[in-house]
């Protein structure tokens, strides 16, 4: 299982596309655990992830969060992908950058 760590600011709209990458990897038989923290959240339990995605809203902190967990894959999502709350799109990127 791939544990994925999503950052936002306040979670809503991050809470819908958690859904909608969970239908996408159970479509797929990928199983994930997907949830979503603050910025101060993340810094905090970040290593237990497998990777980190922020959402555009606070795409800033990524380099402060490439700082915290240098091993880690982080990245930023596509802001297409986010602001269209495409499920799919977000779990490629995922799989890419951990090379699955």
């Amino acid at each position: 299982m791939k544990r994925i760590l999503l950052v936002c600011s306040a979670g809503m709209s991050t809470s819908m596309l958690i859904k909608k990458m969970l239908a996408a990897a159970q479509k797929e038989n990928i199983d994930i655990e997907v949830e979503a923290h603050s910025i101060s959240e993340a810094k905090a339990i970040g290593d237990q992830w497998d990777i980190i995605l922020l959402g555009p809203q606070v795409k800033f902190q990524l380099k402060d969060m490439r700082q915290a967990f240098p091993n880690k894959p982080i990245d930023a999502i596509e802001m297409r992908s986010y602001g269209r709350m495409d499920g799919e799109a977000v779990l490629k990127q995922a799989r890419e950058l951990l090379g699955d």
